[in-house]
């Protein structure tokens, strides 16, 4: 089962039509059809490593500031409190919470909205550790590759670029120099194979701190990189900064056709 990280960006792309949600619908419909999806949001991040693993995962409105339309726009996919399980066992010895509150939020919502309508896919989602660094992220996506074996697809949603207090709110605003190079360098450094990723170390590029003042946007990235196999294709289906410095990269791991 493929393994994708998509570009997320404003919550807004629920409501409107754009290259970035016709590509996410495209994705839905070429992809082979998973029995579950492992997703992994850049806005559950806090202390320790937890999963859904509820029935019926609630709708997170986690955003301030939008049309009351988002607000009542629900996605009510069932969770899968098997596949929660079988996650825990998957990462074992880490330890695992079997969580009972969470649900989707819109990291997870806003894109699977696009891709699966329907909303009749299990969707159970990982928390990132924000105490770990980088390597332990990826790590465990080298965990999580079986479970593409047994046919659950992995869906991971940040912003390889992601600096809000450096937004442009021109509606063509040009990208901002960095948030270009920080840029490039993810989409020239995503086909590596070898001992360690180069982009477990991403802090190091020169323009890191201005791409992600915080983390928690690009982890996400790591997991789907961490799970895929040697020699297995890798495609880029949508590209390009908006707002100057929030990044729509995507990335596909295996193969995108049914």
């Amino acid at each position: 089962m493929p393994a994708l990280f998509l570009g997320h960006g404003s919550p807004m792309n629920v409501l409107e039509e754009n290259l970035f949600t016709a590509r996410w619908q495209q994705l839905g419909q070429q992809l082979p059809r998973p029995k579950g999806i492992i997703a992994i949001s850049a806005h559950w991040y806090g202390k320790g490593t937890a999963v859904t693993a509820m029935e019926n995962p609630r709708t997170i409105h986690d955003f301030g500031g939008f049309p009351q339309a988002l607000f009542d726009t629900h996605y009510p996919a069932p969770g899968s409190p098997q596949l929660a399980t079988r996650i825990a066992e998957a990462l074992s010895p880490l330890e695992v919470q079997l969580d009972q509150r969470w649900g989707l939020d819109h990291g997870t919502w806003g894109v699977l909205i696009k891709m699966y309508p329907q909303a009749d896919i299990p969707v159970v989602q990982l928390s990132i550790d924000s105490t770990q660094p980088a390597a332990a992220h990826f790590a465990i996506g080298r965990r999580l590759s079986a479970l593409r074996d047994e046919g659950y697809m992995i869906v991971a949603s940040g912003n390889v670029v992601h600096n809000l207090r450096k937004m442009r709110w021109q509606e063509d605003a040009e990208a901002w120099p960095w948030a270009t190079a920080f840029n490039q360098y993810v989409k020239e450094h995503l086909d590596w194979q070898g001992e360690e990723h180069p982009l477990i170390n991403f802090e190091h590029h020169q323009a890191a701190e201005l791409a992600n003042p915080t983390p928690e946007h690009f982890l996400p990235l790591l997991y789907v990189l961490g799970s895929r196999y040697e020699h297995e294709p890798i495609s880029m289906p949508i590209d390009g900064i908006v707002m100057g410095a929030i990044s729509m990269l995507s990335v596909v791991i295996g193969k995108q056709n049914r």
